[in-house]
């Protein structure tokens, strides 16, 4: 047996030591003996030309030439282990921030991958989305590779090679089309932003493709913010868009003017006053987004991520106490809520209180047991019990 791809639920030496365990015997190639080739489902198995990964190109010539040899998904070699664990671990769900995490990706681009129907939360509890894990790292992938030049055309052709899309997942054939054609979905490195079709450096968002003409149902065109007798008639909704999208071209100074203009057409706009916040913030007004971000909350008591923030910040401006309140308040609201967890653990470590520390350590483990995170709260834990 071989594996290919980045697995979702253990690494390829634990998936080797799990094989020899059950009577099998795994290798680190592809040759005429192997009877199993596993494809991981953390993200796609292609290289960097976009062309499905080595071994998975040999197995198809094996195929090919008469071999007997399967090419199953990572679910398939799990459940034929009758493992239902690792089956719900490479399941697991992610709020923005841990996904920022595993993906070290900015949680605006997380939020910017959504809006755009890139990604979907599989559920949300009061605002605050859940992702697959799974269908990031793809969108990841395939935007990586859109923006080193690789055409849409060999991606789609590779993916359609994957087991997981021949047995009729087309979801990530339907994230590729979206990476295309929708020059809002973008990748940054360290020059700045690229559109990942034509690899093209972009200066703004624009809401229209080159080939696709105007029409009434169009979203409102990005306008310079000059003087206000010059602004657009927008509606609170046009105005919150326009500041998504200027905030994610790293344009803060106009995602600032667009989101005051949203809350100021509608004053109860939790979203609008979350995000407004976290311009505010990134621009080191920490005052302006600590009153923002209270704001949101005071419209939406509910409002999980607002608090999360707004405890963060609270934590970074040395107010200790009411950054644990705001933690507290997350979990009254969302008890199972893994960041609020993880932040309130953190804080009381600062403060010495390991021992209150302790369950919000191992409630946040219990949600999620990989990526840098997780290493932290098992560290603490570990020197806990020293």
């Amino acid at each position: 047996m071989a594996f290919t791809g980045v697995l979702a639920s253990m690494t390829h030496a634990q998936a080797g030591e799990l094989t020899e365990r059950h009577g099998g015997e795994a290798s680190e190639h592809i040759s005429r003996q192997t009877t199993m080739l596993v494809v991981g489902e953390e993200g796609w198995p292609l290289e960097n030309d976009g062309r499905p990964s080595v071994k998975l190109q040999e197995a198809q010539r094996i195929l090919e030439a008469g071999g007997e040899l399967r090419i199953i998904s990572e679910s398939d070699f799990l459940q034929l282990l009758g493992l239902t664990e690792g089956r719900e671990e490479s399941r697991r769900l992610y709020t923005p921030a841990m996904l920022s995490q595993l993906l070290d990706t900015s949680v605006h681009v997380i939020r910017g991958w959504e809006r755009a129907g890139l990604i979907r939360s599989v559920r949300k509890v009061y605002r605050l989305p859940y992702f697959d894990f799974q269908e990031a790292a793809s969108a990841r992938r395939l935007s990586e590779l859109l923006a080193s030049g690789v055409p849409r055309e060999e991606l789609e052709r590779s993916l359609r090679d994957l087991p997981g899309v021949k047995q009729g997942q087309g979801r990530p054939l339907e994230q590729l089309r979206l990476l295309a054609h929708h020059q809002r979905v973008v990748v940054r490195d360290d020059h700045g932003l690229k559109e990942p079709a034509s690899g093209q450096r972009l200066l703004a968002f624009d809401p229209q493709t080159e080939d696709e003409a105007p029409d009434e149902e169009s979203e409102p065109a990005a306008v310079p913010f000059v003087a206000r007798t010059t602004v657009p008639d927008w509606s609170a909704t046009d105005w919150f868009e326009e500041g998504c999208r200027r905030y994610a071209d790293e344009q803060l100074d106009g995602a600032v003017e667009a989101f005051r203009c949203a809350v100021m057409q509608t004053p109860a706009y939790p979203e609008a006053h979350f995000h407004l916040a976290e311009c505010l913030y990134r621009s080191g007004a920490l005052s302006g987004a600590l009153e923002r971000y209270y704001a949101a909350v005071e419209h939406d008591h509910d409002y999980l991520e607002a608090w999360t923030q707004l405890g963060c910040l609270l934590t970074e401006m040395g107010d200790a106490e009411s950054a644990a309140d705001a933690f507290r308040i997350a979990l009254d609201v969302h008890p199972e809520f893994p960041d609020a967890h993880y932040h309130l653990a953190d804080l009381l470590t600062t403060q010495g209180r390991d021992g209150e520390a302790r369950p919000h350590w191992e409630a946040f483990l219990a949600h999620n047991p990989r990526g840098p995170w997780a290493d932290l709260a098992r560290q603490h834990l570990s020197l806990d019990r020293e």
